[in-house]
């Protein structure tokens, strides 16, 4: 079996040749000749869109199937089981009363008006509210996983003037959650945490935001193929114009995610390969946190500015407000890595970043 090391490695490589779900599922089943017995697994739906539902009916190698049939033993899902009504309720009661299982949440929980928003069904005689049915099933849940962005922080559904006060499912639950966000979760980053607590009986390390950081440990402007651009001062003016598409609202540098060396729809592409800003769909807070979707970031002014290729990360910024702060102004005035988290070289690179360091030190 992979050693945990290993793993997280796989799954922050930005060399992704095959399917991580489909390494993963090799090492999932290796792990249940050891521990045959499968897991089981709770998936609540409340204020949502089931989009999450659908990116994780879209997992490739393993398939959908796979997961539910042969990983997990996923006792209920709204849309993927055929048990309902009283069928349905005594089915959640009979794997919360056994407990030892994994609760998945999808959807924001409102609260206004005792949570009368979202329900899910009855139970003895009345509406079984969202946040009520949350509650019950994460009271005995050995991990709770929040999927998609509603269930995060709100997402769309508390949006401005959020009339049912949704929030995310850590507001309403006394216990701690793994947030895996984005407008939807892509598969991998939830396919890969749940492989982390079946094969490792713990959780990923987890950044400020209770999110997984082997998939959202660096911001999108990190990984993304247009920042040559954005250090040269190269912009676009419109979507789908060349250059760099931060000018026209692209939040790749708030945003922490690896979209752009994982990629969507069956690894094919992402929103700025097929010449559309990044909007920020992982951000806690999304999508009020992001808008408007189209224009810059109001903390930091970039002129256009065409360098020359050799000289890097010519640009000045004003702090006008603080939503990114200090530190990003720096970093982009001096042409290093953006985000919180210093990036620590293996061994591999080692010798190529020391050749970087000579290199800067000639030019002085």
């Amino acid at each position: 079996m992979l050693s945990r090391r290993e793993f997280v490695k796989l799954c922050m490589s930005s060399t992704l040749s095959v399917p991580l779900t489909n390494i993963l599922f090799e090492e999932l089943v290796k792990a249940q000749v050891v521990h045959p017995e499968k897991p089981r697994a709770l998936w609540l739906q409340a204020a949502t869109c089931s989009g999450n539902t659908l990116s994780f009916a879209n997992t490739v190698n393993p398939y959908l199937s796979d997961v539910v049939l042969n990983v997990i033993d996923l006792k209920y899902h709204l849309e993927l089981i055929n048990a309902f009504g009283e069928q349905s309720t005594k089915v959640i009661e009979d794997t919360v009363e056994k407990g030892d299982y994994i609760l998945i949440v999808e959807g924001a929980i409102p609260t206004k008006d005792g949570g009368i928003y979202a329900t899910s069904g009855e139970r003895n005689g009345q509406p079984w509210k969202a946040i009520d049915l949350v509650r019950y099933a994460a009271s005995r849940a050995t991990y709770v996983i929040a999927i998609g962005v509603c269930a995060v922080s709100g997402g769309p559904f508390a949006g401005h003037p959020n009339p049912t006060g949704c929030v995310g499912v850590h507001e309403v639950i006394d216990k701690p959650v793994i947030n895996c966000p984005g407008c939807p979760c892509h598969p991998d980053w939830f396919v890969g945490t749940l492989a982390h607590l079946l094969l490792y009986k713990e959780n990923p390390k987890l950044d400020d935001f209770n999110r997984p950081v082997m998939f959202y440990g660096r911001p999108i402007h990190d990984l993304c193929d247009r920042r040559s651009y954005f250090e040269n001062g190269i912009f676009a003016e419109y979507p789908g114009d060349f250059g760099c598409m931060y000018k026209i609202g692209c939040k790749g540098p708030i945003t922490y995610a690896d979209c752009p060396v994982r990629k969507w729809n069956e690894y094919v592409n992402w929103p700025v390969e097929d010449n559309a800003p990044c909007i920020g769909c992982a951000n806690p807070g999304f999508p009020d946190a992001s808008s408007p979707f189209f224009e810059h970031l109001p903390s930091i002014r970039v002129p256009n500015i065409t360098v020359t290729a050799n000289t890097v990360g010519v640009a000045t910024a004003a702090v006008t407000v603080g939503a990114i702060g200090a530190h990003l102004v720096g970093n982009i005035i001096k042409g290093r890595p953006l985000g919180g988290t210093p990036h620590t070289p293996d061994k591999d690179d080692t010798g190529e970043r020391e050749g970087k360091l000579e290199n800067e030190e000639r030019d002085k």
